[in-house]
Parts: structure tokens; sequence; C-alpha cells
């Protein structure tokens, strides 16, 4: 195997683990440059297909549309199938339809709101913020903290959970207002943010990352200490639920289980001395790429899908629920030109 050669290795059950849950995955590598996406052909065998994005990121599905960061745009895909369609082997296909020029203001995860409007983290400018047909970005919000709208990333704020179609948590590094001032607090300085209060849920994170809502909990990735589990509000503690073997970023769920994306760890300062590293060096283990699939019922992870090679880190993922094999266009390709979808009142 060469570096420049990503391979993917699948737990014993994983195929048949995606086979019952009626649905697909989509993972972004901003390291790597891709956008993949996980099904099943029609054999029942694993399928992957990707497409080279600049430094893709965040991800959020909203009905038939996947909204995806890159470099210095934020993209709507739309599937151009309807139910019971395919293109060749493919049961959902991604055109790009829409897209806001942004630049680089360091975009993490994105969310659908109520009203089917997208937002997002910009992590340089320390908000949230929504895409604007005028400027770069529209700031909306930003932690009481930080003084101004600066691109300085201070904070280092990158994750957004929603709840009934509003922002309702964020989660950053470090309380700071200062340049880059997050990077003296990764170890045990990370927060959990109340959106409407601005108060802080919780303290003593390491590096936590993709707050999300689901059933009844706020669940979160506090990557430094390699661990997955949901924040205990009332008490204003992190529950772990399951440690995982890597530095953890995106967070999806389905049905019983939650996806988690780990990546290797950088040979850097970014991700040195951090609790996961202890960690690591206790169970006897090093950093791996992987998804992983954890039961919310036991904390096991119930499957792992490894991935090897020219791939080393994850940002986010997405389930694309009754989907079975998705692809999308890319944008060299003479494709792209010659596939044409109309509404349905003019078919």
């Amino acid at each position: 195997m060469t570096r420049n050669r990503t391979e993917f290795h699948a737990s014993r059950l994983f195929v048949s683990w995606l086979a019952e849950q009626n649905a697909s995955l989509a993972f972004s590598t901003y390291q790597a440059g891709k956008l993949f996406f996980v099904g099943l052909n029609e054999r029942g065998e694993l399928a992957i297909f990707n497409r080279t994005l600049a430094r893709v990121m965040g991800l959020a599905v909203h009905e038939q549309s996947l909204w995806v960061a890159t470099l210095w745009q934020l993209w709507r895909f739309e599937n151009a199938l309807t139910a019971g369609a395919k293109n060749q082997a493919y049961d959902c296909w991604y055109v790009p339809q829409l897209a806001y020029t942004t630049g680089d203001v360091d975009i993490h995860d994105v969310a659908v709101d109520a009203q089917g409007q997208p937002l997002f983290v910009s992590t340089l400018f320390s908000c949230l913020g929504r895409p604007d047909p005028q400027f770069s970005f529209r700031p909306i919000w930003k932690p009481p903290f930080v003084s101004r709208y600066a691109a300085e990333d201070r904070c280092h704020l990158n994750g957004l959970a929603m709840r009934d179609g509003e922002p309702a948590f964020v989660t950053c590094v470090g309380r700071s207002d200062a340049n880059e001032g997050w990077r003296e607090h990764r170890r045990d300085g990370g927060l959990l943010i109340d959106v409407a209060s601005g108060e802080t849920a919780l303290s003593g994170l390491s590096m936590p990352h993709s707050p999300r809502w689901y059933r009844g909990k706020l669940w979160l990735l506090n990557a430094g200490s390699g661990e997955f589990g949901y924040a205990d509000l009332e008490a204003g503690r992190f529950v772990p639920v399951a440690f995982c073997p890597g530095f953890m970023r995106g967070l999806s769920f389905v049905g019983d289980y939650a996806v988690v994306g780990i990546s290797k760890q950088r040979e850097n300062r970014t991700f040195s001395d951090l609790v996961l590293d202890e960690q690591l060096s206790k169970r006897g283990v090093s950093a791996r790429c992987a998804l992983q699939v954890i039961d919310l019922r036991s904390g096991d992870v119930a499957h792992e899908l490894r991935i090897d090679g020219a791939v080393e880190e994850l940002f986010d993922t997405a389930i694309l629920p009754g989907c079975r094999n998705p692809g999308a266009i890319g944008f060299q390709s003479d494709e792209i030109r010659r596939t044409l979808s109309l509404p349905p009142e003019a078919c």
C-alpha cells in the first residue's frame, strides 16, 4: 500500500449493519480534500464513492439536500433522483445546485434550521453565521467573552448543536479573547456554551467537538481525551460512554447507534500533550483513522470502517436516510452539463 492510495477495511458485520439501517454514510476529510459516500452496491457489497473538494469540512443533511462546507464556499448538493429512480447503480445522485462564496472563514460545523435555511460556525471569526448574497457571511451570534468579530480564531469555536430547529449549544476549545488564545487551553479548557443564554453549560473539556441533540440528550465528543459521551446539563458534567482510539470529530446518529469519525494524530503541538496520548498508551493502541459505530444502549463499539493510506484525518460524518448507494457529480467532467432535472409540475 502506498500513501497516495486509500484502503477501506470493514469489520465483519459492518456491511450487514449498514443494510439494516436503510441508510448510507457520508464523511469529509479536509486533510485529503475528499467527500466520501459509503453505501452498498447491487450485490450487497461495500461501495465507496468520493469527490475531490478543497478542504471539505462540515456536512448537513436536510430532506434531499446535502450542505457541504469547503475552503471558500458553502455548497448545497441536491439529490436529482426521484423515489425509486436510479442513475446507473446509484439510487441517490447529488448535484451541486447552489453555492455561497464565503471566502476562507474556516467553516466547521454546518446545520439547517426549522425554516430550511443553513447556518454555520465560522471558526476564524469565533461566531455563528449565515450565508449572505451580498457579504462573505452575516454573523448572528458570538460567545459573550469574545469582544468583537475579528479574523483571529480567538476561542476555536467549532461545534454546533441544533434543538427544535434552532441553534442551542456550541463547543469551543478555550475561553479566550485574543488571537489564537485557545491554544493555551487545549488540555482542559474546553467549553460547552448555551447559545440562548450565553452561559457555560460545561467546562473542563478537552478540545470538544461535534455537539448533537439526539433523543433528549446533548451528545458530544471530548476529543482531547478520546471520549464519546453526553452532557448532564443539570449536574454540569460530561458523562463518558465510550472510548475511541483517535482524535474524534464528526458525530451523527441512526437508530440506536452513533457514527463517530476518528483520526490519526498530527505530528505537531495541536494534537500533543493531551489525555488522549495517555489513554492510547495505557490501552496499548495507536491512534487510527476510521468511522466507528457505537451502540448507544451498551457503549460498545459495534462496528468499524478503518481507513488506511492517504486519508489520515476526518472532520464530519452524516447519515443519508433511505439511500442505499449514493454518488455525486463532480465539477470537472461533462456529466455536470448533461444532468438535467425539472420540478414535478413540469414533468
